[in-house]
């Protein structure tokens, strides 16, 4: 007598046939999904609707999510907003951002607006020839972000880097014929933003906003470190 195989008393999720559509939830989340979460929660953060270690809790989990499903509870107790509306499945228009063909200057491909450095438990860095996207934004969580703009390509006059340092640290450097300002907050910790306000009315500017909480943020011009070009924007 053979012996039977015990069946299964669960059964396993059936798989999506091949071309099923799939729901708003369950799509993947793109970098621009998750800058506008993000954006929110700074919002949210600067009104006071969240204290720092709320908002340094749901930015982490902003960069952890995959799927627009996952995005959607870190804003729903804050006020509606259309980039929440957005964030929910609502592409941005075709070429937003750039120029005519979604192209940025001498006629090349624009790049993304927005640039993400995030650093938990480890580092992240920035150094060298990169170009400058319009906004970066930066978590520093029990981690080190170094961010280096001496040698970089200025593609826009004005840049903004938004900083979150729980338990961590954030050191930025810029050439020191570049307009520095900026500020934030430091709970338990330093924001240390060395202003400047360069010479030429026509340099590029650097402005750093943020907070830390157990942590620091620093911004320091480089001495002997200036930007050749300052009109490559």
């Amino acid at each position: 007598m053979t012996e039977q195989q015990p069946v299964p008393l669960t059964k396993s999720a059936p798989v999506p046939a091949p071309g099923a559509p799939v729901s708003a939830a369950e799509l993947r989340a793109s970098d621009a999904d998750r800058d506008r979460i993000a954006d929110i929660l700074r919002e949210a953060l600067a009104e006071g609707r969240l204290d720092p270690e709320e908002h340094a809790e749901r930015i982490d989990a902003t960069y952890r999510a995959k799927t627009v499903g996952e995005l959607e509870p870190l804003v729903r107790d804050l006020p509606a907003t259309a980039a929440a509306g957005r964030a929910a499945g609502t592409p941005p228009a075709p070429g937003a951002g750039a120029g005519a063909g979604g192209r940025g200057p001498q006629g090349a491909r624009a790049l993304p607006a927005t640039d993400n450095l995030v650093a938990v438990f480890g580092g992240a860095m920035r150094k060298g020839r990169w170009r400058v996207r319009r906004t970066t934004n930066v978590l520093a969580l029990f981690g080190g972000v170094e961010i280096d703009l001496t040698e970089a390509l200025f593609e826009q006059r004005e840049i903004v880097i938004n900083v979150s340092a729980v338990f961590g640290g954030v050191e930025i450097k810029v050439p020191e014929n570049v307009t520095v300002s900026g500020g934030g907050a430091g709970v338990f910790g330093g924001f240390d933003i060395q202003g400047y306000e360069a010479p030429d009315p026509e340099a590029p500017v650097v402005v750093v906003r943020g907070f830390a909480l157990f942590g620091g943020v620093e911004a320091t011009r480089k001495r002997g470190k200036r930007l050749k070009n300052l009109r490559s924007y």
